[in-house]
């Protein structure tokens, strides 16, 4: 389903869960229209918005629209451009913004977004320039663990939910944000699949096949 409605339909039957993306392709979207839309569903939602924002990374998205499936350096680029762009309006500025992939002159929004000083902002993914990006400006880090090969054509590589692979990501985001930084900063994870079961090593060994991944069990 399309995100925005389906949020804000969730909100509503809602009191206090929070509604968020988890993640928006930012190469679908202009900025300028992803901070419109972020600041009417926070006002609909009574303040409870977080808005999850990526690089996009399968290529099937791109060629099925007709657009162009860049490297990975020039998608983040681009969304780090788009960030810059959508703290601003989501803190109330008159953006003026020229970049190598947008340009916005003195545009404000209105209504505000309810959340102050903005909604939480999240950028999730996997590679080492995405969790850069985030760690500089994300209010959310999203590890999603999975890594997209021949642009979405064969099935991805989980092997980022290695234990070892986990503690260099988060590692990096540390390093990469300072001890200050990292403190204030929430750390997400994008559980890829449950399993209801009262057999919870043969269910770690199914989600694991074949994925390199590591798994743990434990006696309850």
């Amino acid at each position: 389903m399309a995100p925005i409605p389906a949020l804000v339909s969730a909100a509503a039957a809602t009191t206090h869960l929070r509604v968020a993306t988890n993640v928006r392709n930012n190469d679908l979207r202009h900025p300028v229209l992803v901070a419109r839309e972020a600041a009417t569903v926070d006002l609909l939602t009574d303040g409870r918005l977080e808005l999850g924002l990526g690089a996009g990374s399968i290529q099937s998205e791109y060629a099925q629209a007709g657009m162009l499936f860049d490297a990975g350096g020039r998608r983040v680029e681009r969304l780090a451009e788009a960030v810059t762009v959508i703290k601003g309006l989501l803190k109330g500025d008159q953006v003026t913004f020229a970049g190598r992939h947008y340009r916005v002159t003195g545009h404000t929004l209105a209504p505000l977004p309810l959340e102050k000083p903005r909604l939480p902002i999240m950028i999730g993914g996997n590679g080492r320039r995405l969790l850069t990006l985030a760690a500089r400006e994300a209010d959310i880090v999203g590890f999603s663990g999975i890594t997209f090969r021949g642009g979405g054509a064969v099935p991805p590589d989980l092997s980022g939910w290695r234990v070892s692979e986990v503690d260099a990501r988060v590692r990096l985001v540390r390093e990469v944000a300072g001890e200050e930084r990292y403190a204030r900063i929430e750390l997400n994870a994008l559980v890829q699949q449950v399993i209801v079961t009262n057999h919870r090593r043969s269910a770690a060994e199914e989600l694991t096949d074949g994925s390199n991944a590591t798994h743990h069990t434990s006696p309850r």
